[in-house]
């Protein structure tokens, strides 16, 4: 469906993740570093504090985009999320999250139309405030931990330098693969990327 926002603003591509250096590595924190890739190849400065998040915009592919980090924490992130959609008047198909994904191995990506949370709290509080789950996501491949570390502390940990090589290929292929999405080929993302 052809949208054309009031305001310009035509997609919202959101990262997860928590805010501060402590957490800036972490692997919880791919979406934020997605968000900061994709900034730094469109040229944009994603400084200005807005809905909760430091915000951005910029052009994908001719249209326009905000680019959002909620500040948060990522049990809240849906807060900031429906602050700008609602002010901006973006439908929930025109939101695309980028968040880590335990179930995918690291060097992976994974992209859906929709779907449940996973056990990821970040969208679960999209989930629940949107009232939807129907909104596209990029999922960024983590890995699950072994038996002997607890989840909180793999999320929270950074993404050591063995994974380092293939976990930035797949924060490019999520930029590559948003930019597809913002051009209404969120199919050939699909094909191309899962």
């Amino acid at each position: 469906m052809l949208f054309k926002s009031p305001t310009g603003i035509e997609y919202i591509i959101t990262g997860l993740g928590n805010p501060g250096e402590k957490y800036r590595y972490n692997r919880h924190n791919a979406g934020f570093m997605c968000v900061d890739y994709i900034s730094q190849k469109t040229g944009a400065k994603v400084n200005k504090i807005k809905f909760k998040s430091v915000c951005g915009e910029t052009f994908i592919n001719g249209h326009r985009v905000l680019l959002m980090k909620p500040q948060t924490f990522m049990n809240s992130s849906g807060e900031a999320v429906r602050e700008a959609a609602a002010y901006y008047k973006i439908p929930l198909e025109n939101i695309i999250v980028i968040f880590d994904d335990m179930a995918i191995e690291v060097g992976t990506t994974r992209i859906k139309r929709k779907g449940s949370d996973g056990g990821h709290n970040g969208i679960k509080s999209i989930i629940e405030h949107m009232s939807s789950n129907e909104f596209p996501r990029v999922k960024i491949g983590i890995g699950s931990p072994p038996p002997e570390i607890e989840v909180i502390h793999w999320v929270l940990g950074d993404i050591p330098k063995a994974d380092r090589d293939l976990f930035f290929t797949t924060i490019e292929k999520s930029y590559e693969a948003a930019a597809l999405m913002v051009d209404g080929n969120i199919d050939r993302a699909m094909n191309l990327y899962n």
